[in-house]
């Protein structure tokens, strides 16, 4: 089982352990291609193994999947982590260092909509800090449309809307 495919999959789980936030898929898979680790199918495929082994879990919405690491991804971690070359390590730290504002954005507002009969949508919104909600809704709403253009405001709104909500209930 020794290889690439193992290096790989164990950089994903460094990376999963080493922040406080799920990781998109995009992320992860730029880290790979941004540094030439290995190419786009190579890295889908680690992850698919990761999930299937229940190394990592899964959380997906309309526009995005989420991945964390699981306990026994932290316990295969801690057993083979000496495999991860101390330059590759350097290479997530740095990496996290150069975008980790961004990624803390990416996956602190999130928002998804799903149908509830032929007249109204749901639309749940979260604000999510260090893994834990501090907002967590849903809206109903009659259209697809208006879903949709809420799931598209969330992210620039958020912080406006829970301090909008803590004045009114703390009035």
């Amino acid at each position: 089982m020794e290889g690439p495919t193992t290096l790989y999959k164990l950089m994903v789980l460094y990376m999963l352990n080493t922040v406080e936030f799920p990781l998109t898929n995009a992320q992860i898979t730029n880290f790979f291609l941004e540094k030439e680790y290995t190419d786009f199918f190579s890295i889908q495929q680690t992850i698919h193994e990761l999930d299937e082994a229940e190394l990592i879990s899964i959380e997906t919405t309309q526009k995005n999947t989420l991945y964390q690491i699981t306990q026994a991804g932290k316990e295969t971690l801690k057993f083979f982590q000496d495999k991860i070359s101390v330059s590759v390590m350097e290479d997530i730290r740095v990496y996290f260092k150069e975008n980790e504002m961004a990624m803390k954005a990416d996956n602190a507002y999130l928002s998804d909509y799903y149908k509830v009969s032929s007249q109204s949508y749901a639309v749940r919104c979260l604000v999510r800090e260090h893994g834990v909600n501090r907002l967590d809704f849903t809206l109903m709403v009659r259209t697809k449309e208006q879903a949709e253009a809420i799931c598209f405001n969330w992210k620039n709104q958020a912080d406006d809307v829970y301090a909008c909500l803590i004045d009114l209930l703390l009035e």
